[in-house]
């Protein structure tokens, strides 16, 4: 919740006259020496691109389109059109990318002729530069090389159309100019900001942990199904860079699981962190609204729409480490939620759970129903509710304006990425390590031989599945799983043809009636409850489709207007008339 110069900057450019700074091209038409010579005006342009391009909490159906939340989505019905994905932008604008660009690249070509100290123009420039490359893998991700475009260019549609009209870069050029900028980035950055005010910028260690989700990404089957071993060395190196520079910094994994989410400033595992403030009425106030979308809507002002599912909770391995499906886990169907890793109390919040919310230390959630009627206020579609960052001392009436900050990148994701890209060259040993020290924080027991439940001896295929479970347990619900399933190329395997399902938990009325066990439940023993009172059925939540995802969403068509207003660009091979190769 610091960076509150991210929220003054309007402010600052109204009194300055320059309030239409960022709508120009010509930058003369506007007292260019005053903002570009000014230590305030220039920074404060830095932070309206921060403002501007700060990832916020996932929604959405990049959200929904996963085995972690129910919920109807194209991608799983496979009806997604070549007009579906549309971030690729037409206009300027500061809602689509390369509006956005725009403004980052009239900053990068300006800034190097400002009078100010070549030491604090490059610091400007290298946080400037970070967004340039979040903007473009933003693009790549979806649909492979884009136009590179590395000055400040007039709208399509105006006298510069013909100007702006360049073909797209391979993919490999792309994410060879991402890399370009990270570096610039890297080594221009401090590792960790002195003043508390400046928690929230960007630092080199989280550029080089962005630039080893980026290089690891381009290492996975989706980008390199040939896996090639070079990307995969230079995955590792690029993680192992940002492992390094952030231990060097005081960053490491927090010492709970659970409480992560509620450290604000100096949060050693927040690598990468966009910053909120809880007030109402002010100027610069900046609430999130995951906490309002997620908490059961009896528990506040929430709605409960992001509501796990049967499969993400059936992931959770046990507190012994073992899969729930593998021999001696000790799993018992009857009881889904005893001895289990304890992050799934803390990611997922279940019939019965005692939920530290609203303050109240042993609130009890109740889910289940009676004679095929709720007993909560309104019913969760799956049976269950998120848990995780729900803020529990928040009150009632402030869950609507809650300044949870969104944790972009955590140390853990760095470790997980870091593993990965050391399975991909063969050095097992330190993807154990990583996994290790993160099942050590989790809660899950060492067990005899030390191996906190992990297989010992596996081979690099075994390693990469359990790297990407692992991922899915300690990443839930942060808007990490659809681009793994995506990058590693498992929808078809892993959900195709299928349904995802959630719960109803059914009170047996023939064994207590419904009065006498609601005046009793809270104090009864839950395993008690569970063997003689409950019945779990399962049930299915996608009602009007099996699950088809299709080939070609690997890499998303690019809408049809912006074919239209550049002739230069190429569809995607797999979409209309497509001729450009993703891959290349």
């Amino acid at each position: 919740m610091k960076l509150q110069h991210i929220f003054l900057l309007t402010a600052v450019l109204i009194a300055s006259g320059c309030e239409k700074v960022l709508d120009k091209t010509d930058l003369s038409a506007f007292n260019e020496e005053q903002v570009f010579n000014d230590t305030l005006l220039a920074r404060g342009y830095v932070d309206y691109v921060y403002d501007q391009n700060l990832p916020v909490w996932p929604t959405g159906d990049f959200l929904k389109a996963t085995d972690e939340i129910s919920g109807e989505t194209r991608f799983f019905e496979g009806t997604v059109q070549v007009n579906t994905v549309a971030d690729f932008g037409t206009s300027v604008s500061a809602t689509n990318n390369y509006g956005k660009i725009r403004s980052i690249n009239q900053f990068l070509v300006k800034m190097p002729s400002s009078a100010l100290s070549e030491g604090y123009k490059k610091q400007l420039m290298a946080q400037v530069s970070f967004f340039r490359a979040y903007r473009y893998f933003d693009l790549v991700q979806l649909y492979g090389g884009v136009p590179l475009v590395l000055e400040p260019l007039g709208a399509i549609g105006e006298e510069e159309k013909e100007q702006a009209a360049i073909p797209r870069s391979s993919t490999s050029e792309s994410i060879q100019q991402i890399v370009t900028d990270l570096n610039f980035s890297i080594e221009n950055l401090p590792g960790k900001w002195n003043d508390s005010n400046d928690w929230g910028r960007i630092t080199s260690g989280a550029a080089a942990g962005f630039k080893g989700r980026i290089l690891l990404h381009y290492a996975s089957p989706q980008f390199n199904p040939n896996d090639l071993p070079e990307r995969w060395q230079a995955a590792y190196d690029a993680n192992k860079q940002a492992i390094d520079l952030l231990k060097a910094n005081g960053f490491g994994l927090h010492q709970s699981f659970k409480d992560l989410w509620f450290t604000e400033a100096n949060n050693p595992e927040a690598v990468w962190v966009t910053c909120y403030n809880n007030k109402v009425g002010d100027q610069i106030n900046k609430n999130q609204t995951w906490d309002n979308n997620t908490r059961p809507s009896y528990l506040g002002t929430g709605s409960g729409s992001n509501q796990p599912t049967w499969e993400i909770a059936q992931a959770f391995p046990m507190k012994n480490g073992k899969n729930i499906e593998e021999k001696g886990s000790g799993y018992d169907p009857k009881l889904f939620y005893k001895n289990r890793d304890p992050r799934f109390e803390n990611t997922i919040a279940y019939n019965g759970a005692t939920w530290h919310i609203n303050g109240n230390t042993n609130y009890k959630l109740w889910t289940y129903f009676v004679n095929n009627k709720t007993v909560e206020q309104k019913a969760t579609v799956s049976g269950f509710y998120v848990r995780k960052a729900i803020d529990p001392n928040l009150p009632t009436g402030a869950v609507a304006n809650s300044g949870t900050d969104w944790i972009e990148m955590r140390f853990a994701e760095v470790m997980l990425n870091f593993a990965e890209a050391a399975c991909g060259i063969n050095k097992l040993d330190e993807a154990y390590t990583q996994l290790k020290e993160i099942r050590k924080r989790a809660g899950i027991d060492p067990g005899a031989d030390g191996f906190f439940g992990l297989t010992p001896k596996m081979t690099r295929a075994q390693m990469f599945q359990a790297l990407l479970r692992e991922r899915q347990i300690e990443l839930a619900f942060e808007g990490k799983r659809f681009w793994d399933l995506r990058r590693w190329k498992q929808f078809e395997t892993k959900l195709n043809g299928k349904r995802r399902t959630g719960v109803t938990i059914n009170l047996k009325t023939s064994a207590i009636s419904p009065e006498d066990f609601a005046a009793r439940r809270d104090g009864m023993s839950l395993d008690s409850v569970y063997r003689n009172y409950m019945e779990i059925v399962p049930k299915e939540l996608d009602t009007k489709y099996v699950i088809n995802w299709l080939p070609e969403y690997y890499f998303f068509a690019i809408p049809s207007t912006a074919l239209t207003n550049n002739a230069k660009l190429e569809q995607n091979i797999g979409w209309p008339s497509g001729t450009f190769d993703p891959l290349r």
